[in-house]
């Protein structure tokens, strides 16, 4: 991982290197500064990926 891991920061809403806020603020590991950048759209896009599955799952 070149210059990371990188993480998203949920309390300050930024990118941050291994050395940022404690690890119950963050989202991630990210391979890439450019991933951890769009954590919350793959979070929301997970979800709403496994929303999808639970309905059909569950056959609504």
């Amino acid at each position: 991982m070149a210059g990371g891991p990188w993480f998203y920061c949920l309390k300050h809403d930024t990118v941050e290197p291994r050395d940022g806020c404690a690890e119950r603020h963050r989202l991630g590991p990210y391979e890439t500064r450019e991933q951890a950048e769009h954590a919350l759209s793959s979070v929301a896009e997970r979800e709403k990926q496994i929303t999808e599955e639970d309905r059909a799952w569950e056959g609504d």
